[in-house]
């Protein structure tokens, strides 16, 4: 049987590479997973106890949208994160994580055509693979727009060519960025806006990282929209519980934007979408109404990356990031580096790579991610110390440390 040629020709998935080049290999010390990026701190203590009082809901098929608890909790979430007020009837709605959200959300609202051509999907390079494939099943074109260290790990949309910000239907952002941790200030993200408004395509922010941050807390995309004055339709936002609140197996999200974008997006959701189950629902109104377990969780992090400072700091390929659970090392080869420290220390890195793609030669060329490595800091304190220590150790050259 052979696939569509859109889905035969998808590149292997990042972890699968990552068995590829290392599992054939011994380890050369104690198997240490940072490749990872999920979450291991404990979640709140009283979700448990909350299913149980629910569970009666797992025999109700629930509603697709969400229920109103939930939706209200969100729309509380937002006002009081963002100052943003929004209608949880019509502006919101829950996802089951947001990748379900980001992969068909393009499906409902990139249009077949822009100007009578095929339509283009800008991506920051690197970037989180789901949004490659929604582009590609959306029958658009994908371009990868680089996001160097000059730039801040952002990407420059502002430089694509003007032929193919006429065809953009949708701009994708991760912002706190996966694998950087780079946060898009409010002056970039109202440019972007303003840039979307001449061009006439949509902003997908993509910010479940959102809260995890040192400092001040990331500004938002709805933050941007309303700020700039621009049309709410414009910017759609995506969220989820999985990193905010260390529950990635509860698959519960929500995406926000215009009433009409959320028109399609629920229409879409009702033929091809799985809605959480009443109970995840009714439990998850209570986590996001919840801030103290997020500025514990928050203050965990930061712990962590102050470990990684100390032991990395020196290090020319070190940046410090400024949000997210991720470092991003510049080791000047992601894979030859990747092996090296699984068959000497047994740490386990992911090439900075399998998460990127050839940069469209209409901006440049070359793959952004070739000389990095991914290092996810999910793992408990003392194993962060322990492989950060190793990773100093083994790739001292490759890292530029000092002595």
């Amino acid at each position: 049987m052979q696939f569509p040629q859109r889905f035969s020709a998808l590149p292997e998935y990042a972890f699968p590479r990552l068995r590829a080049l290392l599992d054939h290999h011994e380890a050369g010390g104690p198997v240490l997973h940072m490749s990872i990026g999920e979450p291991k701190h404990p979640f709140p203590d009283y979700v448990p106890g909350l299913i149980m009082r629910f569970a009666d809901g797992f025999n109700q098929y629930p509603p697709n949208e969400g229920s109103p608890e939930l939706r209200a909790a969100i729309s509380a979430y937002i006002s009081g994160r963002y100052g943003v007020a929004t209608d949880p009837d019509t502006q919101i709605m829950a996802l089951n994580g947001t990748r379900e959200g980001l992969f068909n959300t393009c499906l409902a609202l990139c249009p077949e055509e822009k100007n009578g051509a095929q339509p283009v999907v800008l991506l920051p390079n690197p970037f989180y693979q789901c949004y490659m494939v929604a582009a590609v099943t959306a029958g658009a074109e994908p371009v990868f727009v680089p996001a160097p260290q000059e730039n801040g790990f952002l990407p420059d949309f502002a430089s694509v060519p003007t032929e193919l910000l006429d065809r953009t239907a949708v701009v994708y952002l991760c912002s706190p960025s996966n694998p950087q941790g780079a946060v898009a200030s409010a002056e970039y993200w109202q440019d972007l806006l303003r840039l979307a408004e001449k061009h006439d395509f949509r902003v997908f922010a993509d910010e479940c990282y959102a809260e995890i941050y040192r400092g001040t807390p990331p500004y938002g995309a709805l933050q941007a929209a309303q700020d700039v004055g621009a049309d709410p339709e414009r910017v759609v936002v995506f969220h989820s519980l999985s990193k905010r609140s260390n529950l990635p197996g509860m698959r519960s999200g929500f995406v926000a934007s215009g009433p009409k974008n959320l028109v399609a997006i629920k229409r879409l959701r009702a033929y091809t979408g799985a809605p959480l189950p009443l109970p995840i629902q009714q439990v998850s109104a209570y986590v996001w109404a919840d801030e103290d377990h997020a500025a514990a969780n928050r203050a965990r992090y930061a712990k962590k990356f102050d470990i990684a400072d100390r032991i990395l700091g020196d290090c020319a390929g070190y940046t410090s990031p400024q949000a997210g659970f991720f470092l991003w090392l510049n080791v000047g080869d992601g894979e030859k580096a990747a092996l090296k420290l699984w068959r000497e220390t047994g740490v386990r890195v992911l090439p900075g790579k399998y998460l990127s793609n050839t940069t469209d030669p209409r901006l440049g060329g070359g793959n952004p991610g070739a000389e990095f490595v991914r290092v996810a800091l999910v793992a408990e304190e003392q194993d962060i110390e322990r492989g950060l220590t190793a990773i100093r150790a083994c790739l001292a050259s490759e890292l530029g440390g000092g002595e």
